[in-house]
């Protein structure tokens, strides 16, 4: 069994199977509805320090799994996401730190700044002698901010959907080949 280490300079993907890209947003001001997005891509770029590294990432939009059909397909919809004109949400970091990951989200064709809290896990080498190295980053956006203000004055809080999204990311890594 082996220890999880500091993870090695280089470039290194996301290893989707192992990974999640995930969110949870308030319905009605009662409940919280989950969902994930099962098609995304991901390179990062490990330097000495964490401020010399660089996190990319893109996800396709039309692969949002709210475990409920007819909710995905309304999500991809131009009521929400607009996935037919602006297929690809993507992430480009402007900057790391030992607990922050911060950078610029587009979704629906508009960029704003976003900041996670980050926990990093280090690396190690699994039983097929395959390096890994893990993170997680979770942070909360404003939908609003990038034109998705689908909504209707319902429930608890006033609407039905929130604005607020919180968002969940669990990442597991291995070496560019």
């Amino acid at each position: 069994m082996s220890t999880a280490t500091a993870i090695n300079t280089g470039t290194w993907i996301v290893e989707p199977v192992h990974s999640e890209v995930g969110f949870t947003v308030r319905h009605l001001g009662m409940s919280k509805v989950r969902g994930r997005f099962n098609s995304f891509t991901g390179t990062v770029q490990i330097g000495d320090e964490p401020s010399a590294s660089s996190v990319t990432a893109e996800v396709d939009l039309s692969s949002v799994d709210t475990n409920n059909a007819d909710r995905d397909g309304h999500l991809t919809s131009g009521d929400f996401f607009n996935a037919e004109t602006h297929p690809k949400m993507t992430f480009v970091s402007t900057s790391i730190t030992n607990d922050a990951l911060a950078g610029n989200l587009t979704i629906n064709g508009i960029t704003k700044p976003v900041e996670f809290d980050l926990d990093v896990y280090g690396s190690t080498v699994d039983m097929y002698e395959t390096t890994r190295a893990g993170f997680s980053a979770s942070g909360t956006i404003s939908r609003g901010d990038f034109g998705i203000d689908f909504n209707a004055p319902l429930g608890l809080d006033g609407v039905m959907i929130s604005d607020k999204v919180n968002i969940e990311l669990e990442i597991q890594l291995v070496p560019q080949s």
